[in-house]
């Protein structure tokens, strides 16, 4: 097994530099990636707070990098328009190249086939393997149930947690599947046609398998089975906040204003804002219907908001199947999430 190109410690004096240090390693590492591809890269723009300061960075250095948006018909409004206006040339401080894809499935079809996403990429996964057991996968049922490898080791890892292990026998199918599916194909199908490479806006502390795999990777995976960049990676979302207003970074309205929230903590200050950001609208976007991390959330927490913020696209996540929407309500309720 190869070892990890970078250790936690390192990650974690990475993250307590300033800002304006951070900066400066992502251009190198953004620069890096861009000359070792001779400029065959894209960037994956999502529209959110995130992707919106990379495709900033980069475009910042480079006058010729494209960038995709794959519209699932999953992300807020105010994201499919954000993305429309940069499109459009409404800022100057974006490239306007931006293409737009769409995947084959809809949301509804991908649950139906698949099963919904909740609790974590991680656990769906594991939960599916265990809901679809047969004779083949075995093995691989009782490690995610028991922990137990192959070798009979004892491991925590690749385990079912035991508060979640219930969703095994869940009235409902369970899949990480929707992003391979909705996001990720688009996304490869683009880069077979085009050749480029891309860069992707996520960060190493977004969850504990993007840690790990940065920790084995970091920013530039130049080989392997998938080269990507992740310039980002050792930021924070105070580091998007701040970049943001400091830079004046235009982004989508459904995040609000970005204002001051208490101390920050874990953060070296050499200049720039000493308290704690905050949006006053969405802390985070994404797909509007996903249920990874909400059980995690303090009330009003998603679904809450989206009931009086968006309350079309509620009504219909929360309707039933038969009733011909998405029956979100009946996993919340099945997994302990408010929603009213």
């Amino acid at each position: 097994m190869a070892e990890n190109k970078h250790t936690a410690s390192e990650l974690a004096q990475m993250r307590a530099l300033p800002l304006e240090s951070k900066i400066r390693m992502t251009k190198y590492r953004i620069r890096e990636w861009y000359e070792y591809w001779e400029g065959q890269v894209y960037i994956s723009f999502s529209g959110g707070k995130d992707s919106t300061v990379l495709k900033h960075l980069i475009d910042s250095i480079y006058s010729d990098v494209p960038a995709i948006f794959v519209n699932t018909g999953l992300e807020y409004p105010e994201i499919q328009k954000f993305v429309k206006e940069v499109k459009s040339g409404k800022y100057d401080c974006f490239n306007s190249n931006i293409e737009i894809l769409k995947p084959e499935k809809r949301f509804d079809e991908v649950i139906k086939e698949h099963g919904y996403p909740v609790i974590s990429k991680e656990n769906s996964l594991y939960i599916r393997e265990c809901q679809n057991r047969t004779e083949k996968n075995a093995i691989t049922y009782r490690l995610r149930t028991q922990g137990i490898r192959s070798d009979g080791t004892k491991v925590n890892r690749g385990k079912i947690p035991n508060k979640w292990m219930y969703l095994i026998d869940a009235p409902f199918k369970i899949s990480e599947q929707c992003c391979n599916i909705m996001k990720k194909k688009p996304a490869k199908v683009y880069e077979k046609k085009s050749k480029r490479k891309p860069f992707i806006g996520t960060m190493a502390d977004e969850s504990d398998l993007r840690e790990r795999r940065w920790l084995k990777e970091g920013c530039n995976a130049f080989s392997g089975k998938y080269q990507k960049s992740q310039p980002l990676s050792f930021w924070t979302t105070q580091d998007i906040l701040e970049y943001i207003v400091k830079y004046n970074v235009p982004y989508a309205t459904i995040y609000g204003q970005i204002q001051e929230d208490g101390e920050r903590e874990g953060q070296m200050y050499i200049d720039g804002c000493h308290n704690r950001l905050c949006t006053t609208g969405a802390n985070r976007t994404g797909c509007m219907f996903c249920m990874f991390g909400c059980h995690l959330e303090k009330e009003p927490n998603r679904f809450q908001r989206m009931k009086k913020t968006h309350p079309n696209q509620y009504e219909y996540c929360m309707k039933s199947v038969e009733e011909g929407g998405l029956g979100i309500k009946d996993v919340l309720q099945y997994i302990g999430v408010p929603y009213e």
